[in-house]
């Protein structure tokens, strides 16, 4: 990216003032080596999505920014309830999201039978393009699914109460409509519960390498040389027909609303008006899918954990999402307002003492969990209350692609990336070695130099640093 197009704010803080017909100004943070390696599309998107109506405060993005679908991944933006809602701010993949387990274990326990344990753990967890688990939803099933979310999983018996309490939303976001759902969409996703899919989502099963905030570790159950599971995926099938039907109506119905989109892929619609509200109903029903989703794979983990080390005790740590739109509270030039916050490939990341996170970790500060790429470190990050001025309680997600799929498989071979895991001491279980190529640890950004962004901006500050030991991808 160009920096001349940028004003310099702070070190980890870049301007784009208003112009044209932007509403906002651009706010991007990040390092400046990591916003020179930003694609121009980006600084692009940041601009187009702070001309859409109803705007607050700025068109922000995250350390980990690369060009998406109309927002950039790692675009937050949020609007009043007169403004619009985006499908292209949500993103196909509605709730993508890291879950995190406590294990109880020390690496010592693991090392003993790793490959042991990453076979049990890709046997039960189905996963790569078009996986099937071994749950089957009836129509009625689907609905109650897509309502209750993880609150559903648990009553059918994947997991415990105490899961709920470390979800967002308590595991079922309100208002899901699973009417506005198509069948298609539905059918997508009645054998996909339970199912990682392929892409950049995984398991791991993780080491604390590192520890920078003991206390705010210890609140978290963290401690150096533990050992966790990391679960990332999202709503599979379902929210991906979702956000392509969607996008569909947005597009065509726009200039009808008086919407002027710089972008064809910005389509949107009043958040007020009834194409809007049916998004809404579907894309919450979306996250609810995905936090059943992750449920039920947390159950098929613990299942494999009994088989081989039984002492585990695997008690839920936190569960965030990424991709949503989400009703809060925030302050905006002094005044507290109710508005529509869109995170795409960025996570929320309240303050302490904020009322809506569990009353054991309040004082610390959302958990903030950053998956790393593929062999390399993954990050725990807390909250501030600096982060709601600055970007409306968001953060980063991750390491954010450094270069397309198509580029990592001209440049990586999927056989040698496993060798060189493994050589390293990773037990890679994979369905496809293209889609190892695909996300060869090289095709994405430092994840290290991204965390080190947000926590030099201020919007969650570092808590302890994981290496992966084993990694099931698709």
């Amino acid at each position: 990216m160009d920096l001349a197009l940028l004003e310099r704010a702070s070190e980890f803080k870049w301007v784009v003032p208003p112009t044209g017909s932007m509403r906002v100004p651009g706010v991007i943070y990040a390092s400046e080596p990591l916003v020179r390696d930003m694609d121009h599309k980006v600084y692009q998107q940041v601009v187009n999505v702070a001309t859409l109506p109803g705007i607050e405060g700025a068109s922000y993005a995250m350390p980990d920014a690369h060009w998406g679908y109309g927002f950039p991944i790692g675009g937050v933006a949020a609007f009043r309830p007169d403004g619009v809602v985006s499908g292209g701010g949500v993103g196909f993949d509605i709730s993508c999201g890291v879950r995190t387990l406590l294990t109880g274990l020390a690496v010592e326990q693991v090392t003993r039978v790793p490959d042991e344990l990453a076979t049990e753990l890709a046997r039960r967890v189905p996963a790569g393009v078009g996986s099937r688990g071994g749950i089957h939803l009836s129509a009625k099933q689907m609905n109650a699914m897509l309502k209750g979310g993880a609150q559903w999983a648990v009553e059918q018996g994947y997991g415990v109460a105490e899961d709920l309490a470390r979800t967002e939303e308590q595991g079922c976001i309100p208002a899901a409509a699973p009417d506005e759902v198509s069948a298609l969409a539905k059918r997508r996703q009645e054998d996909e519960m339970g199912t990682l899919g392929s892409g950049n989502h995984y398991l791991e099963v993780q080491r604390v390498e590192t520890v920078y905030d003991e206390p705010a570790a210890a609140a978290f159950g963290l401690r150096l040389g533990d050992v966790v599971v990391s679960i990332h995926c999202g709503s599979r099938g379902l929210g991906h027909q979702i956000g392509t039907e969607f996008l569909k109506h947005m597009a065509v119905t726009a200039a009808r609303h008086g919407i002027e989109l710089p972008d064809r892929e910005l389509a949107c619609a009043p958040i007020q008006s009834e194409l809007g509200q049916r998004y809404l109903g579907a894309m919450r029903a979306g996250v609810n899918c995905a936090l059943a989703n992750r449920q039920i794979i947390t159950h098929l983990v613990r299942q494999s954990f009994d088989q081989v080390l039984p002492a585990a005790q695997l008690s839920l740590f936190y569960d965030v999402s990424h991709n949503t739109c989400k009703v809060e509270d925030h302050v905006v030039d002094g005044e507290r307002r109710t508005l529509y916050v869109h995170r795409k490939g960025a996570t929320r990341a309240f303050g302490p003492g904020h009322p809506d996170l569990p009353p054991e970790l309040r004082a610390v500060g959302q958990p903030v969990l950053v998956g790393g790429t593929m062999g390399t470190a993954s990050y725990v990050l807390a909250g501030t209350a600096a982060g709601e001025s600055q970007s409306l309680s968001s953060s980063c997600h991750g390491a954010g692609r450094a270069m397309s799929r198509h580029a990592a498989l001209r440049r990586w071979d999927g056989r040698r990336i496993r060798e060189e895991l493994s050589r390293g001491g990773v037990r890679v279980r994979a369905r496809s070695l293209r889609g190892l190529a695909e996300e060869a640890p090289g095709a994405y950004k430092d994840v290290g130099a991204v965390v080190d962004a947000a926590d030099g901006a201020g919007l969650s500050r570092k808590v302890a640093r994981l290496i992966p030991m084993i990694c099931v991808k698709g």
